[in-house]
């Protein structure tokens, strides 16, 4: 299997689960967060059905030196809870709160031609275009022993 193709195939059974799970609707997620409204915990199965197929996923391939495609495996090493990654979650979080969307739904419903992903998406790219145009001074505000190097 060539790896355009694998890696096509695996955005779209990601897609398609994104699609069938409810992750690409905002009204759905919003519905999971509001803990303190009519609260649906049906995505929580969609949570613990992620974290059991990337438990088995991490095991096989911490048990591997290469993928199944031939391509090297580069797992995270980091495991230091500092404040840039508090930060960063805490915007994640509030960017998710807000919106009902996270990057992989968001460009899901996109594709489905949903206006508020649209938007969502530009800001997201905006985001991200404004971090690594300003990287070493974030790191700088949230870390000052950061370095400037943060990839």
């Amino acid at each position: 299997m060539s790896y355009p193709f694998s890696a096509f195939a695996t955005g779209l059974v990601f897609g398609i689960g994104l699609l069938v799970s409810g992750m690409a609707n905002p009204e759905k997620v919003l519905g999971f967060l509001d803990l303190a409204g009519p609260w649906d915990p049906s995505l929580a199965f969609v949570m613990v059905g992620a974290i059991l197929v990337g438990l088995v996923a991490f095991t096989i391939a911490r048990r591997r030196v290469t993928s199944f495609l031939g391509q090297p495996i580069r797992l995270p090493t980091a495991t230091q809870v500092d404040r840039k990654l508090v930060v960063g979650a805490l915007l994640f979080g509030v960017g998710w709160g807000l919106a009902g969307f996270c990057p992989g739904p968001a460009l899901v419903a996109l594709g489905a031609g949903k206006a508020e992903a649209a938007i969502f998406v530009v800001a997201m790219v905006v985001g991200m275009a404004f971090h690594d145009l300003f990287q070493g001074r974030i790191a700088k505000a949230v870390s000052p022993a950061a370095g400037q190097d943060m990839r």
